[in-house]
């Protein structure tokens, strides 16, 4: 049937009678991408699109770090596809951020949810500081930096400086490696040390390091300082 346009499939595989039937949870990742193309190309409806952009992008994570002009250049998307997309993956990003505001965030698992699909489509390193309050609820997020973390760069007064101007009672510190590899490196080890000693002369507790990897190869898709017991 993969020659089939999406009219001609039995009505229970067609991506919207599916949803509408089954909900989103049911389809897989190409039938949701499907029904924002709407359409293929001679010889591969939607769904062969979408399956052949997550093949060649590797995961959706890969697809979600295009740009909207690197997505219109993309055979069977184009420009008007390519905004409903990038659409498509900002909303995501910010629903995760809604429904975790007024939850306690003490655990590497809810900050993975709270930044993990947006910083995993950054394709350059991004040092944010989450702020929290001493109910562990989010004040705000803060961009220190953004580029290869390194000491001169990440030094703890900037990482500070938005925990003492918002009155934060701790603070969590997220990078990413968009490598996708979430293995600590000997900056990133460095840098918590420092920032450990940092915090206890402010008195502001650093609860934990989260690197952002993906959870490819069937890999952790975050790295947690806390977590491996080093803060």
């Amino acid at each position: 049937m993969a020659n089939l346009r999406i009219h001609e499939l039995p009505a229970q595989e067609r991506p919207r009678e599916k949803l509408t039937a089954l909900g989103a949870g049911a389809l897989s990742d190409s039938e949701l991408i499907a029904i924002l193309l709407r359409t293929g190309l001679p010889g591969a409806n939607a769904v062969d699109v979408a399956r052949q952009l997550l093949t060649q992008f590797q995961s959706l994570g890969g697809l979600a770090r295009c740009s909207v002009k690197e997505l219109s250049r993309i055979k069977g998307v184009g420009p008007a596809k390519a905004v409903q997309l990038a659409a498509a993956f900002g909303l995501a990003s910010r629903l995760a951020k809604e429904t975790l505001h007024r939850q306690r965030l003490d655990t590497p698992e809810l900050i993975n949810e709270l930044l993990g699909a947006e910083m995993r489509a950054l394709r350059n390193e991004s040092l944010r500081v989450v702020l929290l309050d001493t109910k562990f609820h989010l004040l705000r997020i803060e961009e220190i930096s953004q580029g290869s973390l390194n000491e001169s760069i990440a030094h703890p007064r900037e990482i500070f400086h938005p925990a003492i101007v918002y009155s934060a009672y701790a603070v969590i510190l997220v990078h990413n490696h968009p490598s996708g590899d979430p293995t600590p490196s000997s900056a990133d080890q460095r840098l918590t040390r420092n920032l450990l000693q940092a915090a206890e002369l402010l008195q502001i507790r650093l609860l934990d390091h989260v690197i952002i990897g993906s959870g490819d190869n069937g890999r952790q898709p975050y790295f947690s300082f806390g977590e491996a017991g080093l803060i």
